[in-house]
């Protein structure tokens, strides 16, 4: 059986992102971690009919990371067993007219899954502290503000509060948050977007405003590191898994996925005694027919 990963790459205080590796060197081997994969996903599908069926709490898996880091592919290797009744997926991308008419974290509350369910965010409220603040002249589409110099350190700091104290709330209002990041090299996402050129049935993948971005890849580090240093909390904590080998990527998120569930104390509904009686006399009438 493999580590315990929800203690491996749970951030703590002070952060930092050049210490966090982006290679899996331990002693599972890929073969070994596909074959736990598979006995993970069946534990947690069990773990997920137990969610619905308690139907007191939800579970909302925040993904991050850098393009070609694998988070589609991790969504869909590690959610492809559960029931897709008790689970949503919701990809964010650019905002909309009418998105841009609201605060930046309306359109996240719209997606947020109701209780009995898990819901994963394909990227986030946080794009508004990392690809808003790469390129600040973004946020001039909400309209409140007039200037790129209206971004200032202190507009920063409002941001993250807000941030906190909207999945404090969730928190406190039976949501459990895990955030993770797939922490992906520069080097191996150079090898990933050749990839998606080089092989046909990739080629939809890859993107030349790709490129612009890879170009910025330091930038968008120290805006990681500042927004998990800023935002992780007890009640949302963030995990930086490395993601250059995408078979172990995976085997971990499942894993803190699953030892989250484990911990909120999910329960069966237990019946009555009025209503253990009705099971019995149904039981008697289909026998009886």
């Amino acid at each position: 059986m493999a580590d315990n990963f929800s203690d491996d790459f749970l951030v703590k205080d002070n952060f930092t992102i050049k210490k966090a590796s982006t290679e899996y060197n331990g002693k599972l081997t890929k073969e070994e971690g596909v074959q736990i994969l598979i006995q993970e996903k069946e534990k947690l599908r069990e773990l997920q009919e137990k969610l619905y069926a308690d139907g007191s709490k939800s579970l909302l898996v925040i993904l991050q990371a850098m393009d070609a880091a694998g988070k589609d592919s991790l969504i869909e290797h590690v959610f492809g067993g559960v029931n897709p009744q008790g689970c949503n997926v919701t990809s964010f991308k650019t905002p909309s007219s009418k998105e841009y008419s609201h605060d930046f974290l309306w359109r996240h509350y719209l997606a947020l899954p109701q209780k009995g369910m898990i819901g994963i965010f394909n990227r986030s409220h946080y794009e508004s502290v990392l690809v808003c603040k790469v390129h600040p002249e973004y946020n001039l589409s909400e309209k409140t503000w007039s200037s790129v110099k209206d971004f200032d350190k202190g507009f920063w700091e409002n941001r993250y509060e807000s941030i906190r104290n909207f999945e404090k709330h969730l928190s406190q209002n039976g949501t459990t948050i895990i955030k993770i990041f797939l922490h992906v090299s520069k080097d191996e996402q150079k090898k990933r977007l050749l990839d998606r050129i080089d092989e046909q049935e990739k080629n939809w993948k890859f993107s030349a405003a790709d490129l612009p971005e890879r170009a910025l890849f330091d930038e968008y580090m120290d805006c990681y590191e500042t927004a998990i240093n800023e935002t992780s909390k007890d009640e949302a904590p963030w995990y930086v898994i490395p993601a250059d080998n995408k078979w172990f990527a995976r085997l971990a998120a499942i894993q803190i996925i699953i030892d989250t569930l484990e911990k909120m104390n999910l329960q069966y509904p237990k019946l009555s005694a009025e209503e253990k009686k009705g099971l019995e006399d149904s039981k008697k009438q289909l026998e009886s027919e």
